[in-house]
């Protein structure tokens, strides 16, 4: 709920537009390359998803900025401490790429 979370929390500051996919096959929705080429900055919340990604995605991601937040899975949706964790790392990098 991590990710959602995070896209939800974006979509409310002006100028951003957000949505999130997963990597999983059991996804809700899975990530594709027009999802990549829609974006201007992808955020993962793990290492681990960031290396994935470049291994499904490796080229579609030149020219993108892949951000890693460091959440652990661990959190429910819209989760006080959950967003507590996420708003100041995404206003950070959203300040930095909408400048």
């Amino acid at each position: 709920m991590r990710s959602p979370t995070a896209a939800d929390l974006s979509a409310r500051w002006d100028g951003i537009q957000a949505d999130f996919a997963g990597l999983s096959n059991d996804a809700d929705e899975r990530l594709s390359t027009e999802h990549i080429e829609w974006a201007t900055v992808i955020f993962v919340m793990e290492r681990r998803q960031k290396t994935r990604l470049s291994q499904l995605f490796g080229s579609a991601l030149k020219g993108r900025r892949v951000i890693c937040l460091n959440i652990p899975d661990n959190y429910t949706y819209m989760q006080t401490e959950l967003i507590e964790q996420l708003t100041p790392k995404l206003m950070s990098h959203l300040r930095t790429s909408s400048a």
